[in-house]
């Protein structure tokens, strides 16, 4: 028997393996167990671990350049200390068969200087990425094609693909966008908290360009051209407008959740959710507290973090130097041990995917969890938690083939989307 037929063949064994079992308890008169929720718990489980399984934003090489001793194929329990939210253990064992691995840079001055030092560590962060295929070569390896996730998970292999979250390392020369699809990024968040070089962000404390600069037209139109996705989380509504009149692919929002829910400049209002269903794109929910549900947290918490704002500000710029910044992360790590930061609960984040159901479509929505950047819920703390997302949708009504399309489908749909569009743009400039 191949690995495949192993995968896809043994949870049906087991199920029914198990369901020999509750019929034994029963004829031998033994205290009745709870058959209902061993029935959703088992299909949960088969459902989970047949279909395609994709998180579109993980941000561990960020954590992997202020902890370089941290070896990411080798297991890490949930919650220790410099664990982080993923590695290649717990992501088998959260049955999570592929990543778009988040090529973050922070933000520098808008200076050839600061392009020069981002593209430097975005490179520097793609080697990583690129060296851990080449260390666990029978676990791991880089996708470029939804075509790669499909055949890699037949393989039995997680399926790496690269993301980079932050327009900034292209600087202002158009020739960069090929240079890092060449790398293997296959798609590109256009900017962060700050606005930059491409266009507004959603958190800047003002507009620099109404929206998309005329740099920031020309990546749309190159990133249509080579078949790279564009990312609008974060970017700011006029800057979501602007892209949504100039794409000729359908756009993804890499993790985002709903502005109806929770009313912050990061989510994504009713009227553009519709827009994106228009455009065939997809929204990937973020599993993020704040951009989930506000909740009071202890005031000598606020407290603590407020007094580390210019810390963390100097961090986004790209001002702080190793040292300091994991001195920084220590000092997070002290303030949520002292004063733990209550969250929201994966129920919660699943009630904004519900929303957005509503409002697009079945066929529009994912996950994004945003892990290590920042996510992270009661009920779903890393990537070990995954099959936690399937029950929660299941117990809701979602049907097999909902939750096929949620967990993956939909966004290589798009994927396959953005690469017809290129093939055509390129066919008609040969033409």
């Amino acid at each position: 028997m191949t690995s495949d037929f192993l995968k896809r063949v043994l949870p049906f064994i087991l199920a029914v393996m198990a369901a020999l079992g509750w019929k034994t308890v029963y004829a031998s008169n033994l205290s009745p167990i709870d058959v209902s929720s061993n029935l959703v718990s088992t299909r949960s489980k088969i459902i989970h671990q047949t279909v395609l399984t994709i998180d579109s934003h993980i941000d561990w090489p960020i954590r992997q350049s202020v902890n370089p001793e941290f070896d990411p194929g080798m297991g890490h329990g949930t919650g220790a200390p410099g664990s982080g939210q993923w590695d290649l253990v717990r992501m088998a064992r959260g049955g999570l068969d592929g990543a778009f691995i988040s090529i973050f840079t922070p933000q520098r001055e808008l200076t050839a200087q600061g392009y020069a030092q981002a593209a430097t560590l975005a490179n520097q962060m793609i080697d990583w990425t690129y060296q851990l295929t080449v260390d666990y070569p029978d676990r791991v390896a880089i996708a470029l094609t939804p075509d790669d996730a499909y055949r890699l998970e037949r393989e039995g292999k997680r399926a790496i693909f690269l993301g980079m979250e932050n327009g900034y390392p292209l600087g202002t020369d158009i020739e960069a966008v090929n240079a890092f699809y060449n790398r293997g990024i296959r798609y590109i968040t256009l900017t962060h908290s700050k606005n930059n070089q491409l266009g507004d962000s959603s958190t800047d404390d003002q507009q620099d360009w109404q929206g998309l600069s005329p740099f920031g037209e020309a990546v749309v139109y190159e990133m249509n051209r080579l078949g790279m996705m564009i990312d609008i989380s974060h970017v700011h509504d006029d800057t979501f407008w602007d892209v949504m009149r100039l794409t000729q692919a359908p756009l993804i929002a890499s993790h985002s959740s709903a502005r109806a829910l929770r009313d912050v400049p990061r989510n994504m209002d009713d009227t553009m959710l519709r827009a994106i269903k228009e455009n065939g794109g997809v929204v990937q929910l973020c599993l993020l507290g704040d951009y989930i549900k506000e909740i009071d947290q202890d005031p000598r918490r606020e407290s603590a973090l407020e007094a580390l704002s210019d810390q963390q500000a100097a961090w986004l710029r790209g001002d702080l130097s190793d040292a300091e910044v994991a001195d920084l992360l220590n000092q997070y790590r002290a303030i949520s041990a002292q004063y733990p930061e209550i969250k929201p609960t994966l129920a919660d984040a699943i009630d904004h995917l519900d929303h957005m159901v509503a409002v697009m479509g079945i066929d529009h929505v994912g996950i994004g969890s945003d892990f290590d950047g920042g996510g992270g819920l009661v009920d779903i703390a890393d990537v070990s938690q995954m099959p936690n997302i399937t029950q929660e949708l299941l117990s809701r009504g979602y049907t097999p083939d909902d939750i096929r399309k949620i967990w993956g489908g939909n966004l290589m749909r798009v994927f396959d989307a953005a690469i017809a569009v290129a093939e055509q743009m390129q066919a008609e400039a040969e033409g």
